[in-house]
């Protein structure tokens, strides 16, 4: 029982800590993607340029979305931890029969979010993905980009997709995840692991292999994952130059560092580092089908 009831108590400052750093820090974003995409991008040799980040960052949410095969027939989507909605804004631009809704626990983000969806069949709700108010069986797609690990993988995430879903209704899950356990990575691994969840307000990676063995468990067939490590590398490797960019344009700043910029700074560094460290690490494309 008090083991429960220290997980409890950590999910809850997890959840508390996460909507304060995207409230604070969301806006540092644009100096990542002038599309707010708040994730890492996807590689294609001579498709695109590994110098463009924010070709890359909607190249990944072009694979993600492709992977739900859309036709002509009005759609609809759930970006679960939507973030400025920079992934629901790619989405219905490319399919003029898609309608998507985004949820997020940030105010900023929603506020924000919404304005710059405005005139687009869209909208972002403040909502839990764990628990959100839409009725079963409501949408044919959900994707989450690199929003799941917020809750450290966790069921209850899996559990509510699947019932917002229609049946035959597609997941597509875009995220890092561990290559082993935790008590198996190497003390290097470890250390970026630990400070990588701590920095981004992570609850947890999932392994793959229990990844899978939760969407299972929940209901989800016809389960396909996708090694997408080294299309991502590219993305990853503008982080350092990132870093040093952001930190001389707000060296002089009469405010100083926000405690949530620092944060999202050391995160993604620790990103970069968990990146190299490949038996441990691993970044996939997982799609499902209810």
């Amino acid at each position: 029982m008090k083991t429960l009831t220290t997980t409890i108590q950590h999910s809850e400052k997890n959840r508390i800590e996460m909507v304060d750093f995207y409230n604070e820090a969301t806006e540092d974003y644009e100096f990542w993607s002038k599309d707010f995409n708040m994730h890492f991008g996807y590689y294609i040799p001579f498709k695109t340029n590994p110098f463009k980040r924010d070709q890359m960052l909607n190249q990944m949410t072009n694979q993600v979305i492709s992977r739900f095969n859309y036709g002509s027939k009005k759609s609809t989507l759930l970006d679960m931890g939507c973030g400025m909605g920079g992934s629901m804004r790619y989405a219905i631009k490319k399919h003029k029969n898609l309608t998507a809704f985004g949820v997020t626990l940030s105010d900023f983000q929603e506020k924000k979010g919404n304005e710059l969806l405005k005139g687009l069949k869209g909208s972002i709700l403040k909502e839990n993905y764990n628990n959100t108010l839409f009725k079963s069986n409501s949408f044919d797609t959900a994707l989450a980009i690199e929003s799941f690990c917020h809750s450290g993988h966790s069921k209850d995430s899996i559990k509510e997709a699947f019932r917002v879903l229609k049946p035959n209704g597609k997941l597509v899950i875009a995220d890092a995840f561990l290559k082993k356990e935790e008590n198996k990575l190497c003390y290097g691994s470890k250390y970026a692991y630990q400070k990588l969840c701590n920095h981004w307000s992570l609850e947890r990676l999932e392994t793959k292999t229990n990844m899978v063995k939760k969407l299972k468990d929940v209901g989800f067939t016809d389960i396909k994952i996708e090694d997408a490590s080294f299309r991502v590398a590219p993305s990853v490797l503008h982080v350092p130059f990132t870093i040093i960019g952001f930190f001389l344009k707000n060296l002089f700043n009469k405010n100083g560092f926000k405690k949530e910029s620092l944060h999202n700074l050391k995160g993604s560094f620790y990103a970069l580092l968990s990146g190299l460290h490949m038996k441990s690490f691993g970044y996939y494309i997982i799609s499902c089908t209810k």
